[in-house]
């Protein structure tokens, strides 16, 4: 889909994701750690503008091979469950500039863990046919109970009795992530990167790295 086919209203929307479901891949064919791992983001101005950043890092030592931003008008309007609408043109553009392609898509945000089981990772993966999962701050859907406060415990996220995800202790004592898989993986290997990714601080290094780098290119 490119972005002059892009939907403008919820309705058209909603058909795109009930359409393009039943294309996500559950299957993991993704290395179990992959040499680079690309963090996606974005940033909003008061005038609707964005800025989406993507940045590769080193899996091993999380350090930046390579980085691009894109800044453009939303397109899409502010509708709960289709975020990826306003976000993915931005965000599709910015992984265009890569010169290496990505080896799995970390976003900022939910994959199966959506009330349609197609949240921000699943539509970026079959889009893209790259490996993608999500790792989200806040729940989406979904009930948990609450995990451990160690580093690395982690509790099952179920919504209408399914498994959509887990809620992942990144650091002892803090609060957990919400991780899903979102195309070309399974859960529990997003959540072993997840943790991967996470030597010191509560989100992954892929999340931190291009949310400094998208709230820069808005100035």
């Amino acid at each position: 889909m490119h972005t002059e086919d892009w939907p403008s209203t919820a309705e058209e929307a909603l058909a795109v994701q009930e359409r393009l479901r039943d294309r996500v891949e559950l299957a993991d064919d993704c290395p179990e750690l992959p040499p680079t791992v690309t963090g996606l983001d974005v940033a909003y101005d008061d005038n609707d503008g964005i800025a989406a950043a993507v940045v590769t890092l080193e899996t091993a030592g999380l350090t930046v091979v390579e980085q691009r931003t894109h800044r453009a008008k939303a397109v899409f309007p502010y509708e709960p469950g289709l975020f990826a609408f306003r976000e993915l043109p931005p965000l599709l553009a910015a992984l265009d500039r890569l010169e290496r392609t990505p080896d799995v898509l970390v976003c900022d945000g939910h994959g199966l863990a959506h009330p349609r089981r197609f949240g921000l990772a699943c539509h970026v993966g079959v889009l893209t046919g790259l490996p993608a999962f999500g790792v989200g701050k806040t729940r989406l859907v979904g009930t948990h109970a609450a995990p451990a406060s160690a580093r690395g415990a982690a509790e099952p996220l179920v919504d209408g009795g399914e498994v959509v995800g887990a809620v992942v202790r990144t650091q002892d004592g803090v609060k957990p992530v919400y991780v899903s898989a979102g195309h070309r993986i399974d859960l529990a290997h997003a959540c072993r990167l997840t943790l991967a990714l996470t030597p010191r601080y509560r989100l992954p290094e892929t999340t931190r790295q291009a949310d400094r780098l998208s709230r820069t290119a808005l100035r």
